[in-house]
């Protein structure tokens, strides 16, 4: 061992647990990170607290709760209306917490580095040794290729010294659109899906990904080959790092090339449906639907081979002896299930999440959790791990008593704020329903674990119960603003 401190979290977007073979699947290939598995303690019930993307990660690198979505400003109604209320440049499209970090919390990599803790210490110890307050110099490092990082207004490379953008995923089209016409595009949209936002959203990728000749350019390869890069640069350097790797695949489109395609469903010749719609898939063929789930099922496996490859350099480079490691994902993705597609309501195929921490010397290796444990555990785990104290008290909990057998739990329940939807989990059952307890979906997950029988109509005290402990965490409510009907009068004008 060294007196090193490396910190190294990968962030894998719109990774079902379920489909990764040390959570229990039988089909698909992750030999990487089943791999991985076995070295770490491994979260059984990691769950979101907010989502989708931006949400969970800004929980996840401040260690504070986004849902309630009362940390942040709302406009008012008539503000909202006119500045369209959207959503990734998606007209009409309100997402609640999606935005940058409020300036007046302090990020992980800021905290680490010593940048913006007020502290009368910190700031002593920063002008004395120029440590940052970690008893160590601290390289602060970003590789992703997740667009919403870099939307306008966002700040997610706050107190990152380094940071890597690859760019072409989610919205961030900037391949000629001419290019598009290389492709056959009926042989990805059906009649059905035509003049869809899911096909002009595919036709920027596929401009995008016109010239593209080989599984190097994919984009997970690129975002693996510039951290496989930093490490190889930055080989002879005495200081500590934290090192952020955020890969957006597996998320849609899902293109990976053929043959991971190939290991699933060989030999298909009918539409290929690498943009999902969001939405029913009763217009679809078993058929299709099959395909689909094994293009899925190909570039998680395609995210596996490159996080290999970047383990095995964390290994050659002796980095296992002296790095905490954080692997997760944000949230998973409906893929048929319940008769849809997308990320539209919170069930477990959406929420849970993959969460796996390496420890150095072995703590927790091997070792499986079952207790509710969320992102904003994450942040508040890393600064105990390192001894940095932050300048406020974290909404996230520390995980290393769990890792090391000292705790069975850190909370009694979680909840989370999706869009129009509300969630509570209190470890027997989950409550999905609207903002005022409307429409309510009850699942008791010991006998049905894959939500299919709604009890909500025979057990509503049970109902009642979870929805009060939503509105406790909401302190008392009310969750958000009314963007329905903000978003009705703006359907409305634009009609």
């Amino acid at each position: 061992m060294t007196d090193k401190k490396n910190i190294i979290i990968v962030m894998i977007d719109t990774l079902r647990p379920d489909h990764v073979g040390c959570y229990g699947n039988k089909w698909i290939r992750t030999p990487n990170l089943d791999r991985f598995a076995k070295e770490s303690m491994v979260f059984d019930r990691c769950v979101a607290e907010s989502l989708p993307t931006l949400q969970v990660r800004r929980a996840m690198l401040t260690g504070m709760r986004v849902f309630p979505f009362d940390h942040e400003f709302f406009p008012s109604k008539q503000d909202a209306i006119q500045a369209g209320a959207t959503f990734l440049a998606v007209p009409l499209g309100a997402a609640p917490g999606w935005g940058p970090i409020p300036w007046d919390l302090v990020t992980l990599p800021e905290m680490i580095r010593g940048v913006g803790v007020a502290t009368e210490q910190h700031r002593r110890k920063e002008l004395r040794d120029g440590t940052g307050g970690t008893g160590t110099a601290y390289r602060t490092a970003f590789i992703t290729d997740c667009a919403p990082y870099f939307g306008p207004s966002m700040n997610y490379n706050r107190g990152f010294s380094h940071w890597d953008f690859i760019r072409g995923q989610c919205s961030d089209h900037y391949g000629s659109p001419v290019l598009a016409k290389k492709w056959d595009i009926d042989r990805f949209v059906p009649p059905w899906l035509k003049g869809s936002w899911e096909e002009r959203e595919l036709l920027g990728h596929l401009a995008v990904t016109a010239k593209w000749k080989g599984e190097a350019d994919c984009f997970a390869p690129q975002v693996f080959r510039a951290a496989i890069e930093y490490l190889e640069d930055n080989r002879e350097a005495d200081d500590s790092f934290f090192l952020c790797v955020d890969c957006w695949d597996p998320h849609e489109p899902w293109d990976p090339p053929q043959h991971y395609v190939d290991l699933y469903d060989p030999g298909y010749k009918g539409v290929e449906m690498i943009h999902p719609h969001y939405g029913p898939t009763d217009q679809m063929t078993e058929q299709e639907l099959k395909h689909m789930r094994a293009l899925y099922a190909g570039e998680v496996t395609m995210v596996d081979t490159w996080f290999g490859r970047f383990m095995e350099k964390v290994k050659d480079m002796g980095l296992l002896d002296n790095s905490l490691i954080v692997v997760t994902s944000d949230h998973g993705h409906m893929l048929g299930e319940h008769g849809i597609a997308g990320k539209l309501t919170p069930y477990y195929e959406l929420i849970d999440s993959v969460l796996m921490i390496r420890h150095p010397e072995g703590v927790g290796a091997g070792k499986r959790h079952g207790s509710l444990v969320q992102h904003h555990d994450i942040c508040t785990t890393i600064l105990n791990y390192l001894g940095v104290e932050p300048p406020y008290e974290l909404e996230g909990h520390d995980l290393m008593p769990i890792m090391a057998g000292r705790k069975d739990k850190v909370r009694d329940y979680a909840t989370c704020g999706f869009l129009m939807n509300l969630w509570g989990d209190d470890g027997e059952y989950i409550l999905i329903c609207g903002l005022e307890g409307e429409y309510p979906s009850l699942f008791d997950m010991k006998n049905d674990p894959y939500q299919r029988e709604n009890l909500a109509s025979d057990k509503p005290d049970v109902v009642k119960r979870l929805y009060n402990l939503i509105l406790s965490d909401a302190g008392g409510g009310p969750i958000l603003p009314n963007w329905g009907e903000i978003v009705a009068e703006l359907a409305y004008r634009m009609a």
